[in-house]
């Protein structure tokens, strides 16, 4: 599964990365037996568009991200039991987490038009390694909040999907939907492969080795990131893939928190960016903040071992991959609100059966519900953006930023009340009915959405 997005990325292509023509002066030789014309020798050079190759890379680091989000699901527990901290104390530190991995976002992305990708996102793997490594010689909870809370928070937030985006709106003028998709479905494959090896580490050895584990994921990134990856087509003297003119690379844009500000005051005059903030939230809620953080200790509450429960998300992981890129793909031929009601509408039936579906054992309906909700899991992600892309042109980046830190701002406030819930009522039951409520709210939100003004040219 690790190869599937970088397949897809550099197999969805025909059209060579370019064309060169040599003129050669007529020799004897060449010169035909009458009229003297010359002969044009040309060269074809067909090669896949260096934007893929960017892409496949981005896609590769987005998985390495994964590892950072797949482990605090799998230390609540193991924490609670060996310091004794309630479950809405880890809960905070898993907020501070989330709400920063949201807030985080749009600054980077003006960061990333300040000093470019490469120095961002290599900044902020050192900071999630130092962020986790730190966390093996911890002794109280502060010291929880500051490393995973704040330093994994902050590092995470600057390679957020912003990052996707972002790489999207250099290198593509065609195909955004598709590519937005794959790269969306990295952190599913990401997930895929880290979770069962951390859920094996956690178990056999502690969740020690499984924190080193993430610090060394996050270093042995950088490298690749470093060498790899390129801001703009221009860096390399080429087009953005579809474009019909050669863009020339703009200069650093300075006062990145200013902007990114400025940003987020002008959109938020309108409409449409608190109803693509709103439904974002709660797809942050039933997803990073429900699921991802308390699907495990929920499944081992009914009898099921941490090992099984950690691999039933690592199977949503594998059809998430798969419902994202088909999102890409129906975002590129469908209305992108249309898509996003019946996504949320479908979420929140699923996870009103969820609290009959848990038990000590797998069984088929848990599977189903496993591989339907896996389709559906960030599918949201494409038609979202492409609304921001949409109602926000050139700013839709930061816009996204936005949108996203309320998407994990949601997530933070259902991964701390998600743990509360337990704590005071002994399940988690209450907190599964009220984010298919909320999901229901989120499918009637999308469909508000209109759809954007289009310039009339003067007469």
């Amino acid at each position: 599964m690790l190869s599937l997005g970088p397949l897809v990325l550099l197999f969805a292509v025909g059209e060579p990365e370019r064309v060169t023509q040599t003129t050669e002066a007529p020799t004897p030789e060449d010169a035909p037996a009458a009229g003297g014309a010359r002969t044009r020798r040309t060269r074809r050079t067909a090669r896949v568009h260096r934007a893929w190759f960017v892409a496949a890379v981005t896609f590769v680091t987005i998985i390495g991200a994964a590892a950072f989000r797949s482990l605090p699901a799998l230390l609540i527990d193991p924490l609670h039991q060996e310091f004794h901290w309630s479950r809405g104390t880890i809960g905070a530190a898993v907020s501070v987490n989330l709400a920063l991995y949201g807030v985080t976002s749009p600054f980077a992305a003006a960061l990333m038009d300040r000093f470019g990708i490469r120095k961002v996102v290599a900044v902020a793997l050192s900071v999630i390694a130092l962020g986790s490594g730190l966390t093996v010689w911890m002794t109280a909870a502060w010291q929880l909040l500051l490393c995973w809370g704040l330093l994994v928070g902050l590092g995470t937030g600057s390679m957020a999907l912003a990052f996707a985006a972002t790489v999207t709106n250099r290198w593509f003028t065609e195909r955004r939907g598709l590519v937005t998709g794959v790269l969306t479905a990295a952190s599913a494959s990401g997930q895929l492969i880290f979770l069962p090896v951390l859920s094996w580490l956690v178990e056999r050895h502690g969740w020690r080795p499984a924190a080193v584990t993430v610090a060394l994921a996050a270093l042995a990134v950088v490298p690749f990131v470093w060498l790899l990856l390129r801001d703009h087509p221009a860096d390399v003297g080429l087009k953005p893939y579809g474009a019909q003119e050669f863009a020339a690379k703009p200069p650093p844009v300075r006062g990145a928190a200013r902007r990114t500000v400025a940003v987020l005051f002008s959109s938020a005059r309108t409409g449409t960016f608190w109803l693509l903030a709103g439904t974002f939230a709660i797809c942050g809620a039933s997803t990073n903040g429900l699921v991802q953080t308390h699907f495990v200790p929920a499944a081992h509450d009914h009898g099921m071992p941490i090992t099984a429960a950690a691999s039933l998300l690592a199977v949503v992981g594998v059809f998430d991959v798969v419902g994202t890129i088909a999102s890409g793909w129906f975002t590129d031929r469908f209305q992108a609100r249309r898509l996003l009601a019946a996504y949320y509408a479908l979420r929140g039936i699923s996870l009103l059966f969820l609290p009959v579906l848990l038990g000590p054992s797998v069984h088929p309906t848990m599977l189903f519900f496993i591989v339907f909700y896996g389709l559906d899991w960030v599918a949201t992600v494409p038609p979202t953006l492409s609304l921001c892309r949409e109602h926000f042109g050139q700013d839709s980046a930061i816009v996204f930023g936005w949108v996203l830190a309320s998407h994990q701002v949601g997530a933070a406030v259902v991964a701390y009340l998600g743990g509360v819930a337990r704590d005071t009522f002994g399940s988690y039951d209450v907190v599964w009915y009220a984010a298919g409520a909320l999901c229901a709210a989120a499918a009637l939100m999308a469909l508000v959405i209109r759809r954007p003004a289009r310039a009339v040219a003067p007469a």
